[in-house]
């Protein structure tokens, strides 16, 4: 019989339900909560693996994305080198956490093998020289990607933030920026939020205009944009 492992911060009564109405449908389900780190999570599959069960993992990570999906499948295969006769192991493939805890999307991925992803043949991280040292930089940038830094714009202003480092030659050099998104930031009424370091200016900033002169002005030419800065002047 095959072992259906629900994964992700399951914790509470929306786990629960959605326990209760895949279980319904298929036997063998169990609920691995990992809210609190993977530790549950490996410890569940040895066991399933011993027993000799084949496995799904139904990712239901909110923020899962094909990184985090190569990672979960590499972590697996390790564990199933460890248990050479056991059954393939499989990982569901679409990113089911980013819609809520949807029992009909989990039922459908449960239920098709092409929404199934092998744990072999993931590949070793790729590696170049210039990837083993922090690239040259004079400031650092975090511009938030979270939900509401997004609902307000995020995105669009990313694209502004880095024409404009290129244009004027401030981009990964080291009289430039490293530009970084973050997820959230926390003063998601005054976003989206810009930081900057190494001078621990926070910026709210809602347009192309205003991302232009925090380049110009800040980061070409010193002088911190004080009309938009979020946090406490020092």
């Amino acid at each position: 019989m095959k072992a259906i492992l629900l994964v992700g911060p399951l914790a509470g009564a929306q786990g629960e339900h959605l326990h209760r109405e895949v279980s319904a449908r298929f036997i063998g389900v169990e609920c691995i909560d990992t809210g609190e780190g993977f530790d549950s999570l490996w410890a569940r599959v040895r066991e399933r693996l011993a027993e000799g069960r084949a496995l799904l993992l139904v990712d239901l990570e909110p923020t899962a994305d094909g990184a985090y999906l190569d990672w979960l499948r590499a972590e697996l295969a390790v564990l199933l080198e460890q248990y050479p006769q056991a059954p393939p192991a499989k990982v569901t493939a679409s990113a089911l956490g980013r819609r809520g805890l949807d029992a009909t999307a989990v039922l459908a991925a449960i239920g098709d093998p092409a929404q199934q992803l092998d744990c072999q043949g993931v590949g070793e991280v790729p590696s170049q020289p210039d990837w083993s040292a922090p690239p040259p930089h004079r400031h650092h940038l975090f511009l938030c990607t979270g939900p509401r830094c997004v609902r307000r714009g995020a995105l669009p202003l990313w694209k502004t933030l880095r024409h404009e480092l290129i244009r004027l030659d401030l981009y990964e050099n080291a009289e430039g920026a490293l530009l970084t998104r973050t997820s959230c930031q926390f003063p998601c009424n005054r976003g989206p939020i810009l930081t900057v370091y190494p001078e621990r200016v926070w910026y709210g900033l809602r347009n192309d205009e205003q991302v232009c002169r925090v380049v110009a002005e800040h980061l070409r030419d010193g002088l911190p944009v004080a009309e938009l800065r979020v946090d406490d002047e020092p």
